[in-house]
């Protein structure tokens, strides 16, 4: 029997022919007029429910060695717990290569280029060529080819115009090049998690929640050479890409003789394959990754870390819509090993567990480097305040303050382009995507406006639509709005913006980061990519702009997201020894958010929201199921899932007792890239509950006919 990614929940049977495929082995068989790659799951001697004329396997692929009987139950699990087909659920956890049908050739071992002396590389680099400079300064420590590639697209170029001068080594990925980096004096706090974490004996899943620069890395670290000590491999899982440069640094220099492959989308495939197959092998000790990594094989595995557990990006919100940090916990538990969950604002999810005495938590209360502290948190007012181009004015003469003693400021605000809306004064027309029920956004340097949903693009009209003003004016900011605003109050000063639009391309976001790092910029205009993981030695001042969006959101997680958010934005103010200083504006300062916000507890609010969630049996005090459905008529859509619910409804009473069947209504955003959609909420006080109802009507939705529209099923949805 055999899995393939195809959208039908079913193995397939094929003979062996002349092959002798083993359980796990990747195999080519005919499908329909196509060839397909695929898992073998199951041998057998008949057939199964296959009643037609068996067709035999073409051939068996040795490229990729038979998946661990381990790797195999967690694939399945996923795809009973999320409803989703075992072979795309399998096709997902492998590299790309092994999804195609041609054979993978695996290139010849990767090499890290360093350098012996770095003044010397320096010397011999002018000035003035700064990206040059950047890459070689890079080469202090060990770094891949793909590694330096997202330094600069250059980098191997010039690594390689330096090896030929004598300038830069090479050696084998696994050799010493280096003496580790000192590990860090712990605090108390620090030293009690260690020791805890290290000591851990079988599945053992602990929350790590520690305040923004309380050294959780350094935890992290510590645990990690005990662990590899033992002769272990360890899982690291961060949630977003633009972590990886800065995090794989520090576990390069802290352990630079341990194989370490990295797993994320910012490599080519076959950087992913190797390094996919060098973690299956067990040469490589430690795996970092974004979500996905959470399915390599591991044969030695011996401890899983999720750091920031909280981020919404470990959710996949399309396709197999799994959640790799509950994935996470499921395989510690199967594979018998502690798992840790670090954050300074714990999802609810996971604070409810730690509650309940699942997970030990584990807290840090202080940070790390001596005599620094938490920065102070001022609530400016944005009503009668007078702005000046959207700052309060003592927000100007704080900036004013900071850059004059040689600090840098960051301004925050989570809204990319130079303005969310272009509206007529006169009659009142907005630009509107054609495609979605959404606004178009106007980003003032490429002369377009964009939709931020479906990625529709169109060149600014010169006149309203409907009335034929010429007066258009863009209405709020954006951090192109910003960037010009701020280039007129701050003449002389190096302004640097970091949003999606401006790191688009390879090796962009390094290079920025390298500005901040060295002191090059003097503004930093971030979105919530500069908000969490980053460490700036002289950002002293944040000023976040438009928080109050998240206060009124139809979203029950609304508050949650942004308590997370801005408490991670103020963390990266005064991380060293000088006072940091956070100012955020709003319209609501009496709201009883920022109360507790400027409380610096988490605890208090999470406490509060855990409650308030309970009352009103909300996640995780339910279990939700929702599914959406898409066609080109919200009647159509709405349809679909009243067929949806009637297969509920025929369920045994007594699976259907606990479950709250919610009518179908329209989505938040009814129209989304040209089509509509609804969505069917499904409740149940357990997720157990939850999961029986969803066996057994899961065979009865499978065969609806759904006409020009589609569905999907969101196990634990994290948008509704």
């Amino acid at each position: 029997m055999v899995a393939l990614d195809v959208p039908l929940n079913r193995l397939f049977g094929y003979g062996v022919g002349d092959f002798d495929p083993q359980v796990g082995q990747r195999v080519i068989v005919p499908f329909g007029p196509r060839q397909l790659s695929g898992v073998v799951i199951e041998r057998r001697t008949d057939a199964g429910d296959f009643t037609g004329k068996t067709r035999n396997i073409l051939a068996v692929r040795d490229d990729l060695p038979a998946l661990p009987a381990a790797t195999l139950s967690l694939c399945q699990f996923v795809a009973d717990y999320y409803h989703h087909p075992m072979g795309a659920v399998i096709s997902s956890a492998l590299p790309t290569v092994f999804r195609n049908v041609p054979a993978f050739k695996a290139p010849a071992p990767a090499c890290v280029y360093y350098t012996p002396d770095l003044q010397k590389l320096l010397a011999s680099i002018g000035k003035r060529a700064h990206a040059q400079r950047r890459v070689a300064e890079s080469l202090a420590l060990p770094h891949t080819p793909a590694a330096l590639r997202r330094v600069h697209d250059s980098g191997v170029k010039w690594a390689k115009g330096w090896l030929e001068a004598g300038l830069v080594c090479t050696a084998a990925e696994t050799s010493v090049l280096a003496a580790a980096s000192p590990c860090l004096p712990l605090n108390a706090e620090q030293s009690d998690a260690v020791a805890r974490l290290s000591s851990a004996q079988g599945f053992e899943p602990f929350l790590l929640y520690g305040i923004t620069g309380s050294g959780k890395t350094e935890v992290y670290l510590q645990t990690i050479a005990a662990v590899l000590a033992r002769g272990k491999q360890v899982l690291v899982l961060i949630p977003e890409i633009n972590l990886t440069p800065q995090l794989e640094g520090r576990f390069r220099a802290r352990f630079p003789g341990v194989h370490m492959a990295c797993l994320h989308s910012g490599l080519n495939d076959t950087e992913r394959a190797v390094n996919w197959l060098a973690a299956l092998s067990g040469n490589a000790r430690i795996v970092l990754g974004t979500r996905l990594a959470v399915f390599t094989p591991l044969p030695q595995l011996g401890m899983i870390v999720v750091d920031e557990e909280h981020d919404p990006s470990f959710k996949q919100q399309e396709g197999l819509r799994y959640s790799a940090r509950d994935v996470a916990v499921y395989r510690a538990r199967t594979a018998g090993v502690p798992i840790v969950l670090g954050s300074a604002t714990p999802s609810i999810e996971s604070w409810a567990n730690a509650r309940a005495g699942r997970y030990q938590i584990l807290q840090l209360k202080e940070r790390a480097v001596p005599g620094a502290v938490l920065p102070k948190i001022t609530l400016l007012p944005v009503k009668k305040a007078g702005l000046i181009d959207g700052f309060n004015r003592m927000a100007f003469a704080r900036m004013h303050e900071a850059l004059d003693r040689g600090e840098q400021v960051l301004v925050f605000i989570n809204r990319r382009g130079y303005s969310p809306v272009l509206q007529c004064g006169e009659c009142g027309w907005m630009a509107s995507c054609q495609h979605c029920s959404a606004r178009l956004v106007l980003h003032m340097r490429d002369r377009r406006l964009r939709c931020h949903h479906c990625g529709f693009e169109e060149a600014i009209t010169h006149a309203c639509p409907d009335c034929g003003n010429q007066d258009l004016k863009p209405v709020g900011q954006g951090t192109q709005r910003l960037e010009e605003s701020l280039a007129t109050h701050f003449p002389g000063k190096m302004i640097l913006r970091i949003d999606r639009d401006s790191t688009r391309r390879k090796g962009e976001m390094d290079a920025a980061l390298a500005q901040v790092h060295s002191g090059e910029a003097d503004i930093l205009i971030g979105t919530q990519m500069l908000a969490k993981g980053h460490d700036f030695d002289r950002l002293n001042l944040v000023i976040a702009l438009n928080a109050d969006t998240g206060l009124f959101s139809v979203d029950f997680r609304a508050e949650e997201r942004l308590f997370a958010l801005l408490t991670q934005v103020a963390g990266r103010a005064g991380r060293r020894e000088t006072p940091g200083e956070v100012m955020i504006q709003t319209a609501f300062a009496d709201h009883p958010f920022y109360h507790q916000l400027l409380g610096r507890d988490y605890a208090p609010f999470a406490e509060r929201t855990l409650i308030e969630r309970t009352e009103m049996l909300l996640p995780p005090a339910a279990a939700w199921a929702l599914f959406r459905a898409e066609a080109p008529e919200i009647e159509q859509a709405l349809a679909i899932l009243k067929l949806i619910r009637a297969c509920f409804e025929q369920l045994d009473s007594n699976l259907l007792q606990p479950i709250t069947l919610n009518q179908p209504v329209a989505a938040t955003m009814v129209k989304r890239a040209g089509v509509e959609r609804a969505q069917l909420l499904i409740a149940a006080p357990q997720r157990a509950q939850l999961q029986r109802a969803l066996h057994q009507a899961m065979p009865h939705i499978e065969v609806i006919k759904t006409g020009k529209g589609r569905w999907s099923l969101d196990v634990d949805p994290i948008e509704v």
